[in-house]
């Protein structure tokens, strides 16, 4: 049997790791944080850095994971992915095979034996991309969400930091 796999969608500063983190810290310690983000830049590191230290305190154990985020999702202490479309972004510009990932993904997530967050920028609200890269980008988010919303047991939509299930809990 699988556990609780919860999905949060939203937008840029709309709350969702917040949200993310308040879920997972209901749960025994210790929690894993898969943090997906690359430095690209100096404003990059200190944000990376930021976090890092705002996840500090006692109970947190963090996992730097690019690109092989599945192999971060083993264990068996609750996890909280931040995020996947980044995950993607490191995938699409290291021209990795990005339906083999998500297919990875979907099985490390499945074989979990603890709850699973996973946060991940809603893309599709917007107007059609003016180039290929952010079209093909948009259209691997949606379909990425689509697969994980249908394996996930719980599916939030965070807008201005309140929650609207989506996809309750059965």
């Amino acid at each position: 049997m699988t556990s609780p796999l919860t999905l949060i969608l939203g937008g840029a500063r709309s709350g969702k790791t917040r949200y993310a983190e308040t879920l997972i810290k209901a749960l025994p310690q210790p929690w894993t944080y898969v943090a997906t983000a690359e430095i690209w830049d100096e404003e990059m590191r200190e944000r990376i850095a930021r976090h890092q230290a705002d996840r500090s305190e006692k109970g947190w154990i963090t996992r730097e994971a690019p690109v092989d985020i599945w192999q971060a999702l083993e264990g068996h202490s609750p996890v909280l992915v931040d995020c996947l479309t980044l995950w993607l972004t490191n995938l699409m510009l290291g021209e990795h095979d990005v339906e083999a990932a998500f297919s990875r993904l979907e099985i490390a997530l499945a074989k979990r034996t603890a709850s699973s967050f996973l946060v991940s920028n809603e893309v599709s609200l917007g107007i059609v991309p003016d180039n290929k890269l952010a079209r093909d980008f948009r259209d691997h988010a949606g379909r990425l969400h689509q697969r994980l919303a249908a394996q996930a047991d719980r599916v939030v939509l965070m807008v201005a930091g309140i929650p609207l299930v989506v996809k309750p809990s059965a």
